[in-house]
């Protein structure tokens, strides 16, 4: 399902750092490397929707790293305008704060540049985005991403 972020009621985060990783905006010159990272990581299709992000001017695309490695990354208007997502931190950072501060840091752009709502698309659970106290839209599974090509398991081998 997907899911409404109003912007105007965001959580506050403290600063763009937690516990030893850096979290800010990415560098066009380092597009390689996140998108590296989110393919080695996650799935190509975010791969995709991440190189996207770095085709807007400023990068529409926050990373977070520690010790000159990248930890996770955050993107919107990827998929469509208006929608946050992908997201995601490599799995030895989860459980620390890292994933809470790209989210709220990221939608803290999205409202900079003049957006009053984020969507979070094709969302299957919930739980991470309770912080920022989503409204559920009903009906919008498969919503925009209907009829979107997937990998099969044979290609992903």
């Amino acid at each position: 399902m997907d899911l409404l972020v109003k912007l105007y009621e965001l959580p506050d985060v403290a600063g763009d750092q937690v516990k030893g990783v850096t979290i800010r905006r990415a560098f066009a010159a380092e597009k390689h490397f996140v998108l590296e990272f989110v393919e080695k990581n996650f799935i190509r299709a975010w791969a995709s929707e991440c190189e996207v992000s770095f085709a807007r001017l400023p990068a529409a695309c926050f990373v977070a790293s520690s010790g000159g490695e990248i930890c996770g990354f955050a993107c919107y208007d990827a998929s469509a305008r208006g929608f946050f997502g992908p997201i995601g931190v490599a799995e030895n950072g989860r459980g620390h704060g890292i994933g809470t501060h790209l989210l709220i840091r990221t939608l803290q752009d999205m409202r900079a540049r003049g957006y009053a709502y984020a969507i979070v698309g094709d969302v299957s659970d919930t739980r991470f985005y309770r912080q920022v106290n989503p409204i559920e839209i009903g009906e919008s599974s498969p919503g925009f991403y209907r009829g979107m090509l997937k990998e099969s398991e044979r290609q992903r081998a």
